[in-house]
């Protein structure tokens, strides 16, 4: 599947009621370890890739999408007919949504890029690869 001058990637939650496709190149997969992933997703970790907002384009199931604040200004939007975790998104960073890695259907030309929040990370399980790990989350130049 390709979009109008550049790449395009389907996805869809566990009962197929929630569809979207992504129009635009993907960037490396982020990988979150904070308790509060952890609880959101029910394993150690998340798979986050960002999306620009205006990549985003929802195909179906608009009124299936419930959202929950988990913290001053950030939301997790979900299905509400499966419960699978669709993204999340920032008051922050209103123009970036966090798409779960494990929805897209085809396969991803990016790797996992960084480990976050690892100060919170579940005890129990191990990170044994060599990506660049931060105790807390994204570090960039301006902040």
């Amino acid at each position: 599947m390709r979009a109008l001058g550049g790449v395009m990637y389907s996805g869809n939650c566990l009962c197929g009621g929630v569809r979207f496709r992504i129009e635009s190149a993907l960037e490396g997969i982020q990988i979150c370890h904070c308790s509060q992933c952890r609880r959101a997703q029910g394993t150690p970790f998340a798979t986050n890739i960002p999306v620009a907002l205006a990549a985003f384009v929802l195909t179906d199931g608009d009124e299936l999408l419930a959202a929950y604040e988990s913290s001053p200004g950030k939301q997790r939007v979900f299905c509400r007919r499966c419960g699978s975790p669709i993204f999340s998104k920032k008051a922050t960073l209103p123009d970036v949504l966090r798409i779960r890695a494990g929805l897209l259907n085809e396969a991803l030309p990016v790797e996992p890029v960084a480990h976050f929040y690892l100060d919170s990370k579940a005890n129990w399980w191990p990170v044994k690869d060599e990506l660049p790990r931060f105790s807390a989350g994204w570090v960039t130049p301006d902040a």
